[in-house]
């Protein structure tokens, strides 16, 4: 028999906002249903009630015709659903087989772990996946790819009936998609339900049979995916037509002088790194996951020890101690997994907003909290943040909301920032806010800011910046100006030996 999972009539409200509003759709099995809409649309929330992590308001789901219910993610899992979200799910301290096989440790007849067993099931699931990762490699030790591929593999691993994917492939590299997309498509020929969430628009066509768009919580309409296009699904996202994104951003044509200075940076993960960047420009890295560009920013931002080498801001030397020496001086960092390392999700959006310039907001022994109101409203206003109040928590917030509430926070009115450092600013938020972020990041190079772009989508790099740098096994292996930049050349460099 054929697998039907259905939505039908879900709601989901949170305080403030209406996260879900009667919505209904069908996935069947041996076909890939994307779900697509912009950051805040309802879709992670659909996928917290599939997986029994949210109980919905109004509405059921139904599997094969039977009505279902789940009152713990321990419930659906046991009912045959795995949902894969974009925050990993793993414990750092255990190891990848510990990780994979959590439910399932495989006791011997004493009771103790077989830990031979575990190795041997472990590394023939890694085999499938072709990756260079140990059974008993630590997790946290892990770059972030090898840990989204992780989740994948516990849920290759249980064999469930209906898969739900949210944004699976932002940390991946090419080849590492490559093995996914031929995962998925041998899931879809065991009659498996796919249900899969990206804002990659090739991707979608690329590995989808169906499409469901979702808006402000509200179903808009259903395509078959060989029926539709990228212009009209882009429309029925953001309700208008938002034309050639790169085309009607507004650049910064004056430069000024040097304001950032690196020279012959070593560090235990990079070799002999040397660049500078101008007031008023945009300065693009690219290179594969891997090839030292995150951790060249580290080091900048006194995250990373330095070995050797210098770096001068603003015509002084400042080999940066800690994060916090940096800030003093002007140096901003968004870092690429914005949950882990750039945001307090616990904390509220004032919070977030105002940790930088807290001794700033102090009198005497208190905190003016009027002022660190205003200060999170100003952000709110600027970056139009969709929430009802500041005192939102942050992981309440979609992907695209908490990246501008970053962005809010170095570019504040009370900060200085010399230097904003932009690691993937766009990964995981949806084809309207990322024309946001791109005017957002030109905006910031007018003010005379001098922008570093990190990011692993090529046609972003080309188009937001004024020259870039190319990396390859921790060295700069290449540097093109805008105009003499092509995708090609940019690969090649890349991936030059």
């Amino acid at each position: 028999m054929q697998q039907l999972l259905e939505f039908f009539n879900i709601s989901k409200a949170f305080p403030g906002v209406q996260a879900l509003n009667n919505v209904s759709f069908r996935a069947d099995g041996g076909r890939v249903c994307a779900l697509m809409g912009e950051n805040g649309a309802g879709k992670s929330t659909l996928l917290k009630i599939l997986s029994g992590d949210l109980q919905p308001d109004e509405g059921h789901i139904s599997i094969n015709g039977e009505v279902k219910s789940f009152a713990s993610p321990d419930k659906a899992i046991k009912s045959s659903i795995s949902v894969i979200y974009q925050e990993r799910q793993l414990i750092s301290a255990m190891s990848v087989m510990e990780n994979i096989f959590l439910d399932d440790l495989h006791e011997n007849k004493f009771g103790f772990i077989n830990k031979p067993m575990l190795r041997q099931k472990t590394q023939e699931i890694i085999d499938v996946f072709g990756l260079p990762i140990k059974p008993t490699d630590v997790v946290g030790r892990l770059s972030v790819a090898h840990q989204q591929m992780i989740e994948i593999m516990k849920a290759y691993r249980r064999d469930s009936d209906i898969i739900a994917l949210d944004e699976p492939t932002a940390p991946l590299t090419a080849g590492e998609i490559t093995v996914l997309f031929d995962l998925i498509r041998q899931l879809k020929a065991r009659g498996k339900i796919i249900i899969y969430v990206s804002h990659r628009m090739a991707e979608v066509f690329q590995i989808s049979d169906d499409i469901v768009v979702l808006k402000d919580g509200q179903l808009i309409t259903t395509f078959k995916t060989t029926e539709t296009d990228e212009k009209s699904l882009v429309k029925a996202m953001v309700g208008r037509d938002i034309g050639d994104t790169y085309a009607n951003l507004k650049r910064n044509d004056k430069l000024g002088d040097v304001i950032l200075e690196v020279k012959n940076l070593v560090t235990e993960y990079i070799h002999d790194v040397s660049f500078s960047l101008r007031r008023g420009e945009v300065l693009g890295f690219a290179g594969l996951i891997g090839a030292g560009r995150t951790e060249v920013m580290r080091a900048i931002f006194g995250a990373d020890p330095i070995i050797s080498g210098e770096i001068w801001l603003d015509g002084k030397a400042a080999n940066f101690k800690s994060p916090k020496n940096a800030i003093d001086s002007g140096i901003a960092l968004c870092p690429e997994d914005r949950k882990e390392q750039g945001l307090i999700l616990g904390r509220s959006i004032k919070d977030n907003i105002s940790v930088p310039v807290l001794s700033k907001l102090r009198k005497w022994l208190f905190l003016d909290v009027k002022s660190e109101e205003r200060l999170a409203a100003s952000a709110v206003k600027k970056y139009a943040i969709k929430t009802p109040t500041t005192e939102k928590l942050m992981l309440e917030l979609s992907g695209g909301n908490q990246q501008k509430a970053i962005l809010g926070r170095w570019t504040s009115e009370m900060m200085a920032t010399k230097v904003l450092i932009l690691d993937e600013p766009t990964k995981g938020i949806d084809v309207g806010t990322k024309a946001e972020v791109y005017q957002m990041v030109l905006d910031f190079a007018s003010l005379g800011i001098g922008v570093i772009f990190i990011s692993s989508e090529l046609i972003e790099v080309l188009n937001i910046s004024d020259r870039i740098i190319v990396m390859h096994n921790g060295r700069i292996s290449g540097e093109v100006s805008r105009d003499e930049a092509t995708e090609e050349r940019v690969l090649e460099l890349a991936m030059k030996d």
